[in-house]
């Protein structure tokens, strides 16, 4: 098992897990994606994806995003999104293993808080990131949904 940062290479296997992330992402084809992944990832050095291989499957991942702030210093701030891990693959560490190099990222760019979103519906999630150390009581979140999928 290889925990890394995901390239283009591993996109149609990304894409097939996300099946399992909540059942919206549709039939969003690679070639759909390929596109977005070439323009707006892999040339933003802001936005990481980063997986758990087995094989040259990605059976767990999450993203990471650096989003430049002027408050706190200057200091930027972590969005990690789309996290998930296969179910067959599930209790074996991977998610947290993944999870520790989104958050290794954010510290190499100078992040002072990392913000994730859960479904308000996935408890057992949410027992995993505070395992991780992440306080679901210190903010409240609000969502305003642009599009329907």
């Amino acid at each position: 098992m290889e925990i890394r940062e995901l390239n283009e290479a591993d996109l149609e296997s990304l894409i097939k897990l996300y099946e399992q992330l909540d059942g919206r992402n549709g039939e969003f084809a690679v070639e759909a994606a390929l596109p977005i992944w070439k323009n707006e990832i892999a040339e933003n050095p802001n936005i990481k994806y980063f997986g758990a291989v087995e094989n040259g499957k990605v059976v767990s991942t999450c993203f990471c995003a650096i989003i430049p702030n002027l408050t706190r210093l200057g200091g930027s701030i972590g969005f990690i999104e789309n996290v998930v891990t296969d179910k067959d693959f599930r209790k074996q560490g991977l998610g947290k293993k993944v999870m520790e190099k989104a958050i290794e990222f954010a510290r190499e760019k100078n992040c002072y808080k990392v913000i994730l979103e859960s479904g308000a519906w996935r408890t057992e999630a949410h027992q995993f990131y505070r395992n991780l150390g992440f306080d679901d009581t210190a903010k409240k979140s609000f969502l305003l949904k642009l599009k329907e999928y």
